[in-house]
């Protein structure tokens, strides 16, 4: 199978998929995110595999979804819906205020997977990125790696509410409302991360933890997953995340939403993430320059 967004390779009892866009810093466009979970399948259904590595091409793992006008899928491909433009989530294709929906149904697929999946994980891993390397098994991150969910500051709650079932509470909480971003240092501290390593040591060492899994079998490595899957399910947790999505529909519909929308309507995406994040002076050129604070729509200053 050709990919034009991913690469994949198997070597020995491994499959790798490389998220292959870096010059856009993997932001996940719908025809990439197509891509990815077929090679998921695929690799799923080899049995010489006994465990997945989903890693990035470049400077950041992924900087989230794809916000540009050409995340649009390419015409004839296989990969998504032919009406949608869409992944194929087994669902009906959802309007824009289901888009929540959609992605958390998508990134079920790695947790129904038989088999483990090790996400290795560098530079940026932003929004979307989060959401799908939290669905991974475990997180092997360069200890510089930054990660957060910058578009709470002016788009909408959490897609997939991950957080609380990483992280502890008061993070969780700092997490999901601020949307500054954690070192992987931190991440690996309070619990996201399964090991926070040395950039220069990121590779070698999630292939070494990656072939150390390998020599279990197959089937008891989805034994085991299965169990500890099911211990998480009886808590809650399909429920909780499903009913983030919901919450996140509602947050994309309050007053102060239109700003983001009329500036990115206007303006251009560009313009549109300066003035989300200039004030906090962290993700975006204006960092240096940005005023202190900007008037919020819907507050009383």
């Amino acid at each position: 199978m050709t990919y034009e967004n991913i690469l994949f390779e198997t070597d020995g009892r491994l499959a790798f998929i490389t998220l292959n866009r870096p010059e856009k810093l993997n932001a996940l466009s719908n025809d990439l995110r197509g891509e990815l979970f077929h090679a998921l399948k695929e690799a799923e259904a080899d049995r010489s595999v006994g465990v997945i590595v989903l890693r990035a091409n470049g400077r950041a793992f992924s900087a989230g979804y794809d916000l540009s006008p050409s995340r649009a899928a390419r015409d004839g491909s296989i990969f998504v819906h032919p009406r949608s433009g869409l992944p194929d989530t087994g669902t009906t294709h959802p309007a824009h205020y289901d888009w929540s929906r959609h992605v958390l149904l998508g990134n079920w697929l790695l947790w129904e997977l038989a088999k483990p999946v090790v996400a290795q994980i560098q530079g940026y891993c932003l929004a979307g990125g989060t959401e799908l390397a939290s669905f991974c098994d475990f997180r092997i991150v360069a200890e510089d790696a930054q990660v957060g969910y910058p578009p709470v500051r002016a788009m909408g709650t959490m897609d997939i509410m991950w957080a609380p079932w990483h992280l502890p509470m008061t993070k969780a909480r700092e997490f999901a409302y601020v949307g500054d971003s954690f070192s992987g240092k931190d991440m690996a501290e309070m619990g996201w991360a399964t090991y926070a390593v040395p950039p220069a040591e990121l590779a070698g060492f999630t292939e070494r933890f990656a072939r150390r899994m390998a020599n279990i079998d197959n089937d008891m490595l989805m034994y085991s997953k299965r169990s500890v899957n099911r211990q998480y399910e009886a808590m809650g947790i399909r429920t909780g995340l499903m009913s983030g999505t919901d919450v996140e529909a509602m947050s994309k519909h309050r007053p102060a939403a239109q700003e983001w929308n009329r500036r990115l309507r206007e303006e251009g995406l560009k313009a549109a993430l300066e003035w989300r994040d200039g004030p906090f002076r962290d993700f975006r050129g204006a960092r240096a320059t940005a005023p202190a604070s900007r008037p919020v729509a819907g507050s009383d200053a």
